[in-house]
């Protein structure tokens, strides 16, 4: 077990949606908040390799959770600034904990972007190199998945302790509601309210409504971050997920429902729909750190819609 109270911690992404709800964690466990350091990347840009090396000075524990993300539209207008951000900020800092040398343990967060396309459901994660991830957010998956090659050679040829965790995609209180960059959780949250509050008689949504998705609450992410930084010791790749599969159709009326919009909702099928299925097997996570997500879905959203409304001008 790794002992995470009187450490000296660094959380690259550590102000961002799922960082901050770590810090939220982590403080909660009884670790002191001025342990943990969450420099912004205004100050300390991990593409730059010495901003990395600073990032990790004299710190025990790191978690990266750092990445330029966002949903299929942002994936296809900046695919080479995706790879080539993450790509980078992982491997600066996975060589600066090295260069370190005082590094007890680096958690490494991927994403559920790196499997394949076409995976047997659930996702298992002996079956992530058993194909090309789906087109439209490929490059962002595949940086994210270089990191663990990356963190397998460093474990076996310099012995730097890490762990490497996929979540799959995340929502609840203070997620991006920027319509650039947001996931489809926030952004259709955004659209429903906006569209209720002007009354209007419809609204219009990507692709088809038929691929399907898994969603964990982010604070449920925080636990199993956590739970899996104090107990798991292996460096093979751990699902993190809350099992529940959903259409994106059940999944936009759903939304609409809590919002209380009762307009018509029509369906652009010039649009992509993105990867046609997604559920992970979370048994490994029970099983590795006895981490299981507990947030009932509809109330994680009802939550999350609440935060939207009261804090808008700032998400």
């Amino acid at each position: 077990m790794t002992n995470l109270r009187n450490k000296e911690i660094y959380i690259s992404g550590g102000n961002g949606f799922l960082g901050s709800h770590l810090v939220d964690r982590l403080v909660g466990e009884g670790i002191s908040r001025e342990r943990i350091a969450t420099p912004r990347s205004s100050r300390l840009d991990l593409r730059n390799f010495d901003h990395a090396v600073e990032a990790v000075r004299d710190k025990r524990i790191v978690f990266h959770l750092a990445g330029n993300v966002g949903g299929i539209g942002y994936n296809q207008e900046h695919p080479g600034t995706l790879f080539y951000d993450n790509l980078m900020m992982g491997v600066n800092l996975i060589e600066a904990c090295r260069q370190n040398g005082g590094v007890e343990k680096l958690i490494l967060v991927g994403t559920i972007c790196s499997y394949p396309k076409f995976t047997e459901l659930p996702f298992r994660e002996e079956n992530l190199w058993h194909g090309f991830p789906e087109e439209t957010n490929a490059p962002y998956g595949i940086a994210k998945k270089a990191l663990l090659m990356m963190a397998q050679a460093y474990q076996q040829e310099f012995g730097l302790n890490s762990i490497y965790l996929l979540p799959v995609n995340l929502y609840g209180p203070r997620d991006h509601f920027d319509p650039r960059v947001s996931h489809v959780i926030p952004a259709l949250i955004k659209k429903f309210v906006e569209a209720r509050e002007q009354k209007a008689k419809e609204m219009t949504a990507w692709g088809t409504g038929r691929a399907t998705r898994e969603f964990l609450y982010v604070e449920d992410a925080a636990e199993g971050i956590t739970l899996a930084a104090q107990d798991l010791n292996e460096l093979t790749p751990v699902n993190l997920g809350s099992g529940m599969e959903i259409s994106i159709k059940e999944l936009t009326e759903l939304i609409a429902d809590l919002v209380g919009f009762d307009g018509e909702i029509f369906w652009d099928t010039t649009k992509p729909d993105g990867q046609p299925r997604r559920r992970l097997d979370t048994t490994k996570a029970k099983e590795l750190f006895g981490f299981a997500a507990k947030t009932d879905f509809r109330s994680g959203l009802a939550a999350t819609i609440a935060w939207y409304r009261q804090a808008r001008d700032h998400a």
